[in-house]
């Protein structure tokens, strides 16, 4: 039998897993090809994004993870190629996943683009049953040591220089990562998007941009993004985000140079969580490398 803090371990993570079961970021609008494939090589350049994230600070075995991208187009052919890396901490589990993304665009109307995309994903999960201190060992346990599992998964994104709507299902394979008695408790389900943007151009030097991300996963309530950006000057960016019955959020951007790209952000829980925790973290750099007469003149939100 196995001890209450491995009992509670599990329910954390099970918590964890149907709350957000792919790894959860509010500046998604960044970081698009995490979720959506098709996003690969859309801004025109070669774009290399680095993310790290503490969740829930200051609660034990909360989510913690770091993630690196790099996607560009390929030549003038209509495609795009992406590759990411993720890292993600919870509890005594501990996950890998490296995707590989591919595009292929094709024009519209004279400002749209319609863009398709499949991802290939490699997943590595680990479960330290040290951490678990079981009251007798479980041999089945160890089965979850560096666990390979692959995955597939598609996307389809239209977009502008102002506009974009897209969905995607990163991963088609559901997997259940922890058995007992052939029932499934932590069970990597279908995880379903559904995002959306617009630029407003308030003045010259004021744009206005808000989004919504839609989330639907079986057996856990829908889950909705909504934010609201302001960019000054091309250069500096500020804005609120709400994740419905979640947390409340506030971000910040600034434009080092040409191809530099710095933002932070800072989610404040609004449930019962708020009083076992002091807010989530999030901080990111961009970096993209611009060929020449192929550069993006304004600086995008997405």
């Amino acid at each position: 039998m196995k001890t209450k803090l491995f009992s509670f371990v599990l329910m954390f993570t099970a918590m964890v897993s149907f709350a957000q079961q792919d790894a959860q970021f509010t500046q998604y609008m960044y970081n698009t090809i995490n979720i959506n494939p098709a996003y690969a090589g859309s801004r025109g350049v070669l774009s290399i994004f680095a993310l790290h994230r503490t969740q829930w600070v200051g609660l034990d075995g909360a989510p913690v993870t770091n993630t690196v991208s790099i996607n560009t187009p390929l030549n003038a052919n209509n495609l795009g190629l992406g590759i990411s890396v993720i890292n993600d901490k919870i509890g005594p589990t501990h996950e890998n996943t490296i995707s590989a993304d591919l595009s292929y665009t094709v024009p519209t109307s004279e400002t749209f683009k319609l863009s398709f995309g499949i991802k290939a994903t490699a997943n590595l999960f680990d479960l330290d049953v040290s951490r678990l201190n079981p009251a007798d060992d479980d041999p089945s346990l160890h089965d979850y040591s560096n666990k390979f599992t692959p995955n597939i998964g598609a996307g389809v994104y239209l977009h502008s220089d102002k506009a974009y709507v897209g969905f995607s299902v990163p991963n088609f394979i559901e997997t259940n990562r922890y058995d007992d008695n052939e029932i499934a408790i932590f069970k990597e389900k279908i995880n379903y998007y559904l995002i959306a943007g617009y630029v407003f151009d308030l003045t010259n030097d004021i744009k206005f941009k808000p989004a919504i991300l839609i989330k639907m996963v079986e057996g856990a309530p829908l889950q909705a993004d909504v934010s609201a950006n302001f960019m000054f000057n091309n250069k500096f960016v500020v804005g609120v985000a709400y994740r419905w019955s979640a947390a409340l959020s506030a971000m910040v951007g600034f434009q080092v140079s040409e191809g530099l790209y710095i933002g932070y952000g800072y989610d404040h829980e609004t449930t019962n969580l708020n009083h076992y925790n002091s807010g989530s973290h999030e901080i990111f750099l961009r970096y993209e490398l611009f060929k020449n007469n192929n550069k993006i003149i304004t600086p995008r939100f997405f």
